[in-house]
């Protein structure tokens, strides 16, 4: 008999609850998102995005179940992110899984936010098993991680500085491109000559790991100085450079990675695995050292309940469970993971 796990999704801006069969089949994904309300301020409000998860919380989860064609009886067990996050959002969520169970008396399951990230791709990639590569891209996080097995992940590399999301939405905020900033720089790429503007791209010969700081700190200055001379910038010349540049160092590192572990499956995870840049550049990376590559479609890249209730499958089998002790973590990494040495 199936195994049904409902996934609730509240670390920032989006309400999400979905329900997964087996953790790999969708059967309803409800997703409630705050991005045009945020977009007046340039950013996520904490304190408005958790007054507005309270408000969407409960319809998201009555649709899920609805659309699923379930009642909440015939959950096998609510899994819920916990970390990392907007403490306040996150604690919305949290409070209302641990309500849930109650009632009906499942198993809660507490779930890192970066492994759902990666779990996304089990909902779409049936033959996806380990061991393989994740390249882990968000606004906050970039993250090599190699799973040998069922138990284990591995920090093979990570960012020294700012993540390579940060440093893309930075740079479109000062562009003027609006919010969210990495899918419209994204758009503003398009069409664009990559070869006009020349970005530095930083890397450590001996390491996996990433710096973007000094990418966008030229980004900035590069912008500020063409501004005072007077010249004109070419917003889709510059995006597109600015994005292949950082592309670039993520598919090198990556596939360095996977040639080091003698593994050739990688999967990318994350918003920032939506990107198009990314995508196409890690495929021909990819391609040219005969690499598997797997993608998550656009819609599971970002913020989702679906890869919750997947990542909650798996931990379900582990004989994980929380209990009403369970608290927020916004500062949470990777769960089962270790630093490479």
């Amino acid at each position: 008999m199936a195994i049904l796990t409902l996934g609730i999704e509240s670390s920032c801006d989006e309400t999400a609850c979905a329900v997964v069969s087996d953790g790999r089949n969708v059967l309803s994904s409800v997703i409630s998102s705050q991005a045009s309300y945020h977009s007046r301020f340039g950013g996520v409000v904490p304190e408005i995005a958790s007054r507005m998860h309270v408000e969407t919380i409960i319809p998201c989860v009555r649709d899920a179940l609805n659309i699923a064609g379930i009642n909440l009886s015939d959950i096998d067990a609510i899994c819920v992110t916990k970390g990392p996050g907007l403490v306040g959002a996150l604690l919305v969520g949290i409070s209302s899984a641990k309500g849930l169970s109650e009632v009906t008396n499942k198993p809660l399951i507490g779930v890192g936010h970066i492994d759902a990230h990666v779990a996304a791709n089990y909902l779409t990639h049936e033959e996806l098993i380990p061991p393989f590569i994740a390249l882990i891209v968000s606004g906050g996080h970039t993250e090599i991680v190699f799973t040998p097995n069922d138990r284990d992940q591995i920090v093979m590399g990570q960012t020294r500085d700012d993540a390579a999301g940060e440093a893309i939405d930075k740079i479109a905020r000062v562009l003027g491109l609006g919010y969210p900033g990495g899918p419209k720089m994204d758009v503003a790429a398009k069409g664009g000559d990559p070869t006009i503007y020349d970005f530095p791209k930083t890397r450590f010969p001996d390491s996996f790991d990433f710096s973007f700081s000094g990418i966008k700190t030229a980004a900035l200055n590069m912008i500020n100085r063409i501004k005072s001379s007077g010249q004109e910038l070419n917003i889709s010349d510059f995006s597109a450079g600015y994005l292949h540049a950082i592309a670039e160092v993520l598919a090198e590192n990556t596939v360095r990675c996977a040639l080091s572990v003698r593994c050739l499956t990688i999967c990318l995870a994350g918003g920032v695995s939506a990107n198009s840049v990314l995508r196409e550049t890690m495929k021909r990376y990819s391609d040219q050292h005969g690499i598997r590559l797997f993608s998550p479609p656009i819609e599971l890249c970002t913020d989702n309940a679906a890869m919750v209730a997947a990542a909650g499958y798996l931990s379900y089998l582990k004989g994980v469970r929380d209990d009403l002790s369970m608290n927020a973590n916004p500062t949470l990494r990777l769960l089962n993971s270790e630093k490479s040495i």
